[in-house]
């Protein structure tokens, strides 16, 4: 089955987790990404849509803050344009028309959640090479460049998830990069970015919409059995408020 067949499936399958009588927010939220958030790492579909196999613990919370929309692009014409509020945790590298698109979906006004992280450390069943693996190292110059900002990474840091204080949240990193400010590339009005935590968030202002990012993705690793750690949940709870509200 295609990609975007099995995603369609994943979509259905999401009202039987709903948002529940926690929920916070009715917009739906659109969510772009290559970690197993809302499929299990498996050798084929009917083992990733496995109804006894626990579900990945940061899909009850981004349920919370609305109905989760899965995209697997985000070129024109694939729902993009119908969201008000996106996530984007560790994406493939985006095409040209991807990069288009997004920087013109947040200048019209979207709302970006962006955790990219230049060394990822949660470990994948799949090899290195296989298409069905996560990104292990985010490759997303050309978009960041577009909003005048830098990923970089310092490769002497230990190895040992911490935790960071960031928008007032503290937040679990492993391994992270850091945000540098840059001289936007491309015409168009410039973005106003903020840098934070040494580097660790950024959030700018794109035109009429805002991209919240953070130099990481330690905080939505799955954990055992798909149960998360109090303060990941937290954090990432924090992270959506941060971003959207």
């Amino acid at each position: 089955m295609h990609k975007s067949a099995a995603l369609a499936a994943i979509a259905l399958s999401l009202g039987a987790c709903g948002a529940g009588p926690a929920q916070v927010a009715s917009g739906p939220v659109a969510l772009f990404t290559s970690l197993p958030v809302l499929w299990n790492e498996a050798p084929d579909l009917a083992a990733m849509l496995k109804p006894d196999t626990a579900p990945h613990w940061a899909r009850a919370v981004l349920a919370r803050r609305g109905p989760i929309t899965p995209l697997d692009t985000l070129a024109d014409g694939h729902g993009l344009e119908q969201a008000e509020r996106l996530v984007i945790a560790q994406p493939r590298p985006l095409s040209p028309e991807e990069n288009v698109a997004l920087d013109g979906w947040v200048r019209g006004g979207g709302k970006l959640l962006l955790l990219a992280d230049p060394a990822l450390t949660e470990d994948s069943l799949y090899a290195l090479g296989d298409r069905r693996r996560r990104q292990d190292v985010v490759l997303l110059s050309p978009i960041l460049a577009r909003w005048g900002l830098r990923l970089t990474f310092d490769e002497t840091q230990p190895l040992g998830e911490r935790n960071m204080a960031v928008l007032g949240i503290a937040i679990p990193v492993n391994l992270p990069g850091a945000f540098v400010a840059a001289l936007p590339v491309g015409g168009g009005a410039a973005a106003r970015c903020q840098i934070e935590a040494q580097g660790l968030a950024a959030r700018c202002k794109v035109g009429r919409g805002t991209v919240t990012a953070l130099a990481d993705a330690a905080v939505i690793e799955r954990g055992d059995d798909g149960a998360p750690h109090t303060v990941h949940a937290a954090a990432l709870t924090r992270l959506l408020e941060a971003a959207f509200d």
